[in-house]
């Protein structure tokens, strides 16, 4: 009964919060396990990889690292600079002042070449900074975000990579979702590096 009562008197703040450091910490322990394994098979199993379509785009920055957890799977962090809403831009008066961390899942159909091919991508997101207007509006963009995403990878030699990606992401927060919106579109190309 004094669980019930604690839970209901958990503001929703605190909910996200308790799910994000859930989520935080199922991650942290997949990748300790992960770097534990002996690296026996035979290709790389790290890579840097940056979103140039968003760079040139928009004037986005998108970085990530990606590890592989298996032949066709990988875990991966991203750290998006300057991270907008939609693709809104930033003409007149309007500015983002907005980043983000991207935590993935990616699982690869293709058993022929590790890493490449078509994957599903799973992830969880944390936007955090805030959207001004002509100086006056002022909207609180920190949210919590849940989305699925979906793209092909060509490997090269094992040590580049690029290829396209699209994700559908729902955000939890009230002010984003009267403001803009509750679903989020994010699409790109990466160019990486693997060692």
């Amino acid at each position: 009964m004094i669980r019930f009562i604690n839970f209901t008197l958990m503001n929703l703040e605190e909910i996200k919060y308790t799910i994000m450091k859930k989520t935080y910490l199922i991650l942290s322990l997949l990748l300790a396990t992960t770097f534990a394994k002996a690296q026996t098979e035979e290709y790389p199993k790290n890579e840097v990889k940056l979103n140039i379509a968003n760079t040139i785009a928009v004037a986005s920055v998108e970085v990530g690292y990606e590890r592989f957890v298996a032949f066709n799977q990988s875990v991966e962090i991203i750290g998006l600079i300057n991270d907008r809403m939609n693709y809104h831009s930033e003409s007149g008066s309007r500015k983002f002042n907005t980043n983000s961390i991207k935590i993935g899942y990616n699982y690869y159909f293709n058993q022929e070449s590790a890493g490449a091919g078509i994957y599903a991508n799973p992830f969880v997101k944390y936007r955090f900074g805030d959207f001004e207007k002509d100086g006056e509006e002022t909207v609180d963009m920190d949210t919590f975000m849940v989305g699925l995403g979906a793209g092909y990878k060509w490997n090269f030699g094992d040590k580049f990579v690029l290829g396209p990606f699209v994700n559908i992401a729902r955000n939890f927060s009230e002010d984003v979702k009267d403001r803009f919106s509750a679903i989020e579109f994010n699409a790109g190309f990466n160019v990486g590096y693997r060692f």
